[in-house]
């Protein structure tokens, strides 16, 4: 299934960052927040096992939209796309990512800070980014200054995101979703606790504006 940047970024409120450090947790973790509402998942490159990962939920959980991040290089990119990542999302960019991920056929979505890399994002006629990290670069008042001359560019804000400031990042104009990982912490998914991660996540995309 083709998606597109919009389904990537308005689908679910919160966007859940997975770091998975077994396979055969991946299909019932996937399945777990899928069942609470949030469908949109980020499978991070943090782990020897995360392009398999993403090859078994793309295959066995139809309902998840499946992307890869901790992209960092034109290796990893072609890595993940080649598992069946459908989007693409990066702490920062590169020219040579750039232009890389431009051309690979699916949605990406890059990481910045500043209002420069902002507007150099949107010489290239991107305008969907991950804000990251959200609350060492500034968080709520960052956004809401970057929102001010630049208000085309819809954000995604994670790092230092959680339950508490969560609903604020998403009454901004300009954030569309935020990205996280309380709903699935490492101790739950260890336990094999999807129950609790379903309930979690319900209660993370209740949090639509």
């Amino acid at each position: 299934m083709t998606v597109s940047i919009n389904q990537v970024m308005t689908t679910s409120p919160v966007m859940p960052v997975m770091v998975i450090n077994q396979i055969e947790q991946a299909v019932p973790l996937a399945r777990a927040l899928v069942d609470g509402g949030l469908k949109v998942l980020e499978i991070t490159l943090r782990t020897p096992v995360a392009l398999e990962c993403i090859r078994r939920i793309k295959a066995e959980v139809p309902d998840a939209i499946v992307g890869a991040g901790t992209i960092i290089n034109t290796q990893t990119l072609r890595q993940a796309i080649d598992a069946g990542a459908q989007f693409i999302v990066s702490p920062g960019l590169t020219p040579s990512l750039l232009d890389a991920g431009l051309s690979c056929g699916v949605p990406i979505l890059p990481g910045v800070i500043t209002p420069s890399e902002v507007m150099r994002l949107l010489e290239k006629g991107i305008t969907a980014m991950k804000f990251f990290p959200a609350e060492a670069a500034g968080g709520i008042p960052m956004l809401k200054s970057i929102g001010g001359p630049l208000p085309q560019v819809t954000f995604c804000p994670t790092g230092g995101v959680n339950p508490k400031n969560a609903p604020d990042y998403l009454a901004l104009n300009n954030v569309a979703c935020v990205g996280g990982s309380w709903m699935a912490p490492a101790d739950l998914v260890d336990a094999g606790d999807w129950a609790e991660i379903t309930r979690r996540a319900a209660g993370a995309a209740a949090l639509k504006k």
